[in-house]
């Protein structure tokens, strides 16, 4: 073994560790890979920040730009309206149609996309027909896998893969290459969801105000100010007895009046501050502050909302510019007008301590935002709004036009008039151009993170076809699994790609065992495909954890589920494709002839 070969085996290594710790974000783990790679000299500079101008990160790119613009002009609002209408006859139609909606949707468009246009519609109808969330929002994550397995541009691991095969000297992947699998996966997918599955999701919330679903009743009160008040005639923001109890000031009533506060808002004898913090906080400060509790005892969202403002929760999505970063370091209040009342941070749900906490994708926040900041908020992608405030409003025209676009894009790339990467990029330009979306906002909807984690691993990947690395490693999966034959070296490249899956970024799973899948071919002078594809199927099967997939991520802190939910639903489905796929893969894709 050369030094180049060790310090590959053990740069992925510690990029597996820190992917499966989250120590750092994704985006910043495949950074530190390239540059640990430019540094020793194994990669050049062209050959390490060449991953920024692969068609692979050309067309993810390019694909949030039309996923985003049909997502503004509401051209989904349609599904939601359906799935009212057939709630009211069959909620089990109503499933099926869902999630066939769903799969078809991520067809074409990314799927992590595709979910996170969803998420709001499915709240709202969870709530509208008296259904929990929790018995929708898996099922909306998995049906979005299903789709993307059916097409290149369903997910971006299939565009990455398909990159790689040609950079690799191989053919790129059509457009509907493995459809026939992928549909396959996905009627036996939805039949496992509309019967064992849909029994086994637990019902974890229930239709109610956000106030009692976060269990804010116990943290908040109402504080009657009295004249020798200390805090009469001070502003909130210089309040040092508001400041030492780390008590927040969500409303002023003022007579008649229900204020918003701001920090500059001085206080007044006789007003009636609602706050919230711990009960023992609130009776010290009461006593300091020469006040009288309220007596209000059951709350309501309507006694937090104005005609101004309301409770929205709020999830933070995947290129959320809260992700990786505490409250202290975001400011949200400064930054975007809203007040965080509450966090189900990893599914725990808090109250106090908030500050500290560093958000992670997935989380969901109860918030109190202005009427006015909640379009700036959607449109910058600081949240995903789980209510009928996140479903933007129909636009007839920006929406045919959209539509007309992509189904361009796909006709051009699957009949060979341009490749894929072409096509997405010129769909995305004549996105703008059609004024679909502004330049400033296709550069917000696209998610960087996700750019430059693909870039970074990309670098990783070409390390390890140039030290070698690659080929040790499948002499290794061949000296293993190669006596028990063909089917054997299948499923073990389907079993190793869904266990890495289950604990970090499918994107970086790919990126690391395509070359070994592709190498372990040549070596056996078998057809590469077989194998790519039984790495590509699986990275789409990551159902037994909420980590391994973003669409899980997104729906864990909404669904209010637990970890282990997702390993009693995910696992038998899991086995399911893995058995599926160790059959059919080497069937549609032969390894020999």
């Amino acid at each position: 073994m050369t030094w180049e070969v060790g310090f590959v085996l053990g740069l992925t290594l510690v990029a597996v560790v820190l992917f499966v710790t989250e120590k750092f974000s994704t985006d910043v783990v495949a950074v530190l890979v390239m540059i640990a790679l430019l540094v020793s000299g194994i990669l050049t500079p062209a050959e390490g920040f060449n991953g920024f101008a692969n068609p692979a990160t050309v067309t993810v790119g390019a694909m949030f730009v039309l996923s985003a613009a049909l997502f503004r002009a509401g051209a989904v609002n349609f599904l939601g309206r359906a799935l009212r209408r057939l709630a009211r006859r069959s909620s089990t139609l109503m499933l099926l149609v869902m999630m066939l909606g769903v799969g078809v949707l991520s067809f074409f468009l990314n799927n992590t996309a595709t979910v996170a246009i969803l998420i709001p519609v499915t709240m709202v109808v969870a709530q509208r027909v008296s259904t929990s969330p929790s018995k929708l929002l898996m099922p909306l994550s998995f049906a979005s896998m299903f789709g993307g397995m059916c097409t290149v541009l369903g997910t971006s691991t299939n565009i990455l893969a398909s990159s790689m095969a040609q950079t690799a000297g191989l053919e790129p992947f059509g457009m509907f290459e493995f459809s026939k699998l992928g549909l396959i996966f996905f009627a036996v997918g939805v039949i496992y969801m509309m019967t064992v599955g849909r029994k086994i999701i637990p019902e974890h919330r229930t239709a109610g105000d956000l106030t009692k679903t976060f269990g804010l009743g116990d943290y908040l009160t109402e504080l009657q100010l009295h004249e020798e008040s200390p805090l009469v005639g001070q502003s909130l923001a210089s309040a040092p007895l508001l400041e030492e109890f780390d008590i927040e000031v969500l409303q002023i009533i003022r007579g008649k009046d229900t204020l918003r506060p701001t920090p500059k808002t001085i206080l007044r004898e006789h007003d009636l501050l609602r706050i919230k913090g711990d009960l023992r906080t609130i009776n010290e400060l009461k006593e300091r502050a020469q006040a009288t509790l309220g007596m209000h005892m059951k709350w309501r969202d309507s006694d937090l909302e104005s005609k101004d403002s309301k409770l929205v929760e709020a999830i933070v999505g995947p290129g959320s510019p809260l992700a990786g970063r505490s409250l202290v370091e975001s400011n949200p209040r400064k930054n975007y007008g809203v007040s965080v009342l509450a966090i189900r941070h990893h599914g725990a749900l808090t109250h106090g301590e908030l500050q500290n906490i560093k958000l992670m994708s997935g989380d969901t926040l109860l918030i109190e935002v202005p009427n006015s900041r909640i379009a700036h908020l959607i449109q910058q992608r600081v949240f995903l709004l789980a209510s009928s405030a996140g479903i933007p409003r129909f636009d007839g025209a920006k929406a045919a036009k959209g539509l007309v676009i992509i189904v361009s894009v796909v006709v051009s790339a699957a009949f060979g008039w341009l490749s894929i990467a072409s096509a997405a990029a010129t769909g995305a330009l004549l996105i703008v151009l059609s004024r679909c979306i502004s330049m400033e906002e296709a550069y917000t909807a696209i998610e960087w993170n996700v750019l430059f984690l693909l870039a970074g691993m990309l670098a990783l990947s070409v390390a390890m076809e140039k030290t070698g690395t690659s080929a040790m490693l499948a002499r290794g999966i061949i000296d293993i699994f190669g006596t028990m034959g063909p089917t054997a070296l299948v499923a073990a490249f389907f079993g190793v790609t869904m266990v890495l899956t289950a604990v970090m970024s499918n994107q970086a799973t790919v990126a690391l065992l395509i070359p070994v899948a592709i190498t372990t071919a040549y070596s056996l002078d078998a057809n590469p495909r077989t194998f790519m594809f039984a790495v590509m199927f699986a990275a789409s099967s990551s159902f037994m954890t909420p980590v391994g997939y973003q669409t899980n991520t997104m729906i864990y802190g909404p669904g209010q589920y637990r970890f282990k939910d997702f390993i009693r639903v995910g696992t038998p489905l899991t086995l399911i494709f893995w058995v599926l796929g160790t059959l059919l893969i080497p069937w549609f894709w032969p390894l020999y002839g």
